[in-house]
């Protein structure tokens, strides 16, 4: 597993967090910022796959 592969985890996992925490206190910052790092994780995991590909 590559390390972006590991990045894009753990962004995903903050970025839901973000996004659940913002929801439930109707922070709409916060919930745009966990979307945004749940964005970024799709970019990573995407570099991810495609370093893979290429070893």
């Amino acid at each position: 597993m590559e390390s972006e592969h590991i990045k894009a985890g753990y962004n995903k996992t903050v970025g839901k967090a973000k996004e659940e925490i913002g929801e439930a206190t109707d922070d709409k910052s916060l919930e745009a910022k966990g979307h945004a790092q749940q964005a970024k994780a799709k970019v990573q995991d995407a570099i991810g796959d495609a370093k893979d590909a290429v070893e």
